[in-house]
């Protein structure tokens, strides 16, 4: 039996049936489209998420096909104002201390063909037209393109069909929030004479605009993004290419020698009042939305899934139970809401107009940017904010305990090389125990009675000095986040833990497809 229905076959939708085949649930998805997307507005694949992406077997396959990309050029007025030097301040945080330039629609392609090597066909020219919740099932109807019709009924269903989503408008969910004043514009392009070429910049002009430049793939493609702010965005959707060219090559020196794609668009800060709603559940787009800043908007969804998905599994194979579900939404959502606000003030600052608007960001926060580049802290805490490795759920009901530095709902820390890679996937999706010193005997015998992973590493000064403490209990949810980080070294921590969030274990924990 199909036991969780996804619409839509985006980055959401197909990393959510990928972890959820991986863990063991038989999943149907349907998208409304023909095929993958031939263009995409979203480029940036962070950090965090080639982290989560080692769980999938995918992320060597993304840094090997996407650009990486070491450093941010800030410009003003045409002049070149700071570096700010992504990749030598997180070479200590995370096995990928880059931003990755990944344009979508190969995104898309690549997460296809690992799913459907998995056995799962993604059903296209298929829509979710209506659904409701009865006798512990969702009853959903679809139609595909030939106008014929399918009643099926699941457990569970993920609304992963974007910004306009069909199960959050059937749910009757308020979706608030605003459009902004701005317009967008989006090219793919070929172009020579910006500096340094393998990098990515943002240039700030007077008047509320600015320009961002993202190197990708091979040669000489560029993707430029783009403000409209004059009189010219209430006709946006006329807009081409030759409209905005003097506006975004002014500052940056780049000569445009050939377009390939243009498209212009308006941009929404919007978040779904529930993210849940019995059976149902929103994830990226349909739940949340937000201007393009900082790269975020792909990667978070991605994260929803990565959240919600071994949670339905654990509640599908009997271990957990239903209630478990809620702390999706009271996990997401809340990042959410701060994503949402933190990208609200950023774009509200990027795109201000008037005098002093203008001088602050033609002047100070480039001034301030060059100087903040040249310290350490400083661009630490850029990457940490950026790459969402910062991203926590301490206030989860399902985070517990301190040991070190290191507190329930965090990421847990990464140990960079010489150490041992304690980041490293071995295939298998579940719950995992790491002890960095020695375990009891009596933890061993748990663990493999549960069916739970135990990794031990070598206790040494780095383990110090990230904020470990030895011979500590750090139980690892499936999806990596600390779920209880424990200096008590003895089994009760472990079972206590499970106990109370009213777990059942039946047979190995880890069980994996």
């Amino acid at each position: 039996m199909d036991q969780v229905l996804i619409a839509g076959a985006g980055p959401t939708g197909l990393a959510l049936a990928l972890w959820l085949t991986r863990q063991g649930v038989n999943v149907r998805i349907v998208d409304r489209s023909a095929g993958p997307g031939e263009t995409s507005r979203a480029m940036v694949v962070q950090a965090r998420t080639l982290e989560l992406y080692r769980q999938l077997d995918l992320a060597e396959a993304v840094v090997a096909a996407g650009h990486r990309n070491p450093s941010m050029n800030v410009w003003a007025r045409g002049k070149h104002r700071a570096t700010i030097v992504l990749a030598e301040a997180g070479r200590t945080l995370s096995p990928y201390p880059f931003i990755t330039v990944y344009p979508q629609d190969q995104h898309e392609r690549l997460l296809a063909d690992k799913l459907a090597a998995l056995g799962v066909d993604i059903e296209r020219n298929t829509e979710l037209v209506d659904f409701d919740e009865h006798d512990g099932l969702v009853h959903a109807r679809l139609r595909r393109a030939d106008g014929t019709t399918e009643e099926i009924a699941v457990p569970y269903l993920a609304g992963c069909d974007g910004a306009r989503s069909t199960v959050r408008q059937r749910l009757g969910i308020d979706f608030d929030g605003g459009t902004y004043q701005h317009a967008f514009y989006v090219a793919d392009v070929e172009a020579s004479g910006l500096e340094p070429a393998g990098e990515a910049h943002i240039a700030f002009e007077t008047g509320g605009d600015f320009a961002l430049v993202f190197p990708y793939g091979t040669g000489n493609f560029r993707r430029l993004i783009g403000t409209v702010s004059d009189e010219r965005a209430a006709g946006v959707e006329s807009l081409t290419f030759e409209d905005v060219r003097q506006d975004a090559l002014h500052s940056l020196g780049m000569q445009v020698e050939r377009v390939n794609w243009f498209s212009t668009y308006r941009v929404h800060h919007r978040i779904a009042s529930q993210f849940q709603r019995g059976r149902v559940f929103l994830l990226g787009d349909a739940g949340h939305i937000h201007s393009p800043v900082g790269g975020q908007g792909m990667n978070t969804g991605i994260v929803d899934a990565s959240n919600l998905a071994w949670k339905l599994a654990d509640v599908l194979h009997g271990r957990a139970p239903e209630r478990l579900l809620e702390t999706y939404a009271l996990e997401r959502q809340a990042f959410a809401r701060t994503l949402v606000a933190t990208t609200d003030r950023m774009f509200t600052l990027a795109t201000s107009d008037g005098n002093v608007a203008d001088f602050i960001k033609t002047h100070i926060l480039p001034t301030i940017a060059s100087a903040a580049a040249r310290i350490g802290d400083v661009r630490e805490l850029a990457f940490r904010t950026v790459s969402q490795i910062t991203m926590h759920y301490r206030d989860s009901w399902l985070s517990r305990g301190q040991a070190g530095d290191v507190r329930g709902g965090e990421r847990l820390p990464w140990l960079a090389p010489p150490h041992e890679d304690n980041f490293v996937a071995d295939g298998a999706i579940g719950w995992q125990l790491h002890v960095y010193g020695q375990a009891s005997a009596a933890v061993q015998t748990w663990c493999e009675a549960h069916g739970i992973r135990l990794r031990q590493f070598a206790w040494d000064e780095a383990c110090r000095a990230v904020g470990l403490h030895e011979d500590a209990l750090y139980l690892l949810r499936p999806d990596s986040y600390v779920a209880l980080a424990s200096v008590d070294g003895s089994p009760q921590a472990l079972a206590g833990y499970f106990e109370e969030q009213g777990y059942v274990w039946k047979g190995d924990a880890t069980a994996a497809r």
